[in-house]
């Protein structure tokens, strides 16, 4: 999408989003955009902890950790 693409409202929507997220507990929120989904989806995944999502230490997969 580019710049001309993005309007006002889509921008109000955003931080819609991100405020409601907050205002219900979410303390971490990681926002991409993305292409490959069609428009106006929301895909949202959980974690516990505070590894990032998708790190070695979030999928237990760090090789330099002794324990």
């Amino acid at each position: 999408m580019s710049k001309e693409e993005i309007s006002k409202q889509d921008i109000e929507d955003m931080i819609a989003l991100i405020d409601g997220k907050m205002d219900s507990g979410v303390s971490r929120l990681k926002v991409k955009v993305s292409d490959e989904l069609k428009a106006g989806t929301v895909k949202e995944q959980y974690h516990h902890g505070r590894c990032d999502v998708g790190s070695p230490w979030a999928k237990g997969t760090v090789s330099n950790c002794d324990f």
